[in-house]
């Protein structure tokens, strides 16, 4: 009998990002669990189950028991993490399909393609990156905290060929507008681990870019390269100075 897929989701705000997700999943996943924020604005929730997904409100604590939630409910033997701006390219379509066929692995790690400015980032740190994404379901469990989550598994974890194609920002406003967001949890993460700011913090904003920029040759990428090193560089630095936000508080 063939393996059932799941493809599990969690969503704040991804009412343009969502449609083309679900699309990319037709024919692929047996189920698809879509775990919304309750504190989302946008029709998120609505887009989704109209597309017949199973739809599930959750207050956000953290993105480990955001995704757990997503986990728990679903019920295929595989499961494919997915994030509403990430497509499932054919490639990588046919690449699960075999692997849950005849599995060589309980979990597989797949390549990824990040788009930026229209452009595909092939330097600058970005060409080579991989995630574990496809899992049995037993025995499986997300671990973790505010942000950078990551999966427990048992087990040997393969690489799929194929790729998933990853545009985490249509534009520079979009950016901006998710940087508070991801700043802030990354700064309270940082001081619940014990992490302090310290005022040579400032000089990763200058050696960030110049390593992604010129060390990495994210320069050969063009203007999407330099603008992702120079955002990349900012978003590395706010995080720290956000976490002498975190320290004066307490």
């Amino acid at each position: 009998m063939k393996p059932k897929l799941s493809a599990i989701l969690i969503a704040t705000d991804e009412e343009v990002d969502l449609p083309g997700c679900l699309k990319s999943l037709e024919g692929l996943a047996d189920e698809v669990v879509v775990v919304v924020d309750t504190e989302t604005k946008d029709r998120t929730a609505e887009i989704a189950s109209a597309s017949g997904v199973q739809v599930l409100r959750r207050r956000f604590d953290d993105y480990a028991s955001q995704r757990q939630a997503s986990l728990d409910a679903a019920c295929g033997e595989w499961c494919l993490w997915i994030d509403p701006d990430e497509r499932v390219t054919s490639g990588l379509s046919q690449a699960i399909r075999h692997a849950m066929v005849r599995p060589d692995a309980a979990a597989y790690r797949i390549p990824f393609e990040i788009w930026f400015l229209g452009r595909r980032l092939r330097w600058g740190g970005m060409g080579r990156e991989s995630h574990l994404r496809l899992f049995r379901r037993e025995g499986a469990s997300f671990v973790g905290g505010f942000v950078h989550e990551s999966l427990k598994i048992s087990g040997r974890v393969g690489r799929l060929e194929g790729a998933m194609r990853h545009e985490p920002y249509r534009d520079i406003s979009d950016y901006l507008g998710k940087l508070d967001r991801y700043t802030t949890l990354a700064a309270r993460k940082h001081y619940q681990e014990g992490r302090r700011y310290h005022a040579c913090n400032h000089l990763i904003l200058p050696v960030e870019f110049f390593t992604r920029a010129v060390l990495k040759l994210g320069i050969l990428d063009g203007t999407p390269g330099l603008v992702w090193a120079g955002l990349a560089a900012f978003h590395r630095w706010l995080k720290y100075v956000k976490l002498q936000e975190e320290d004066a508080k307490a």
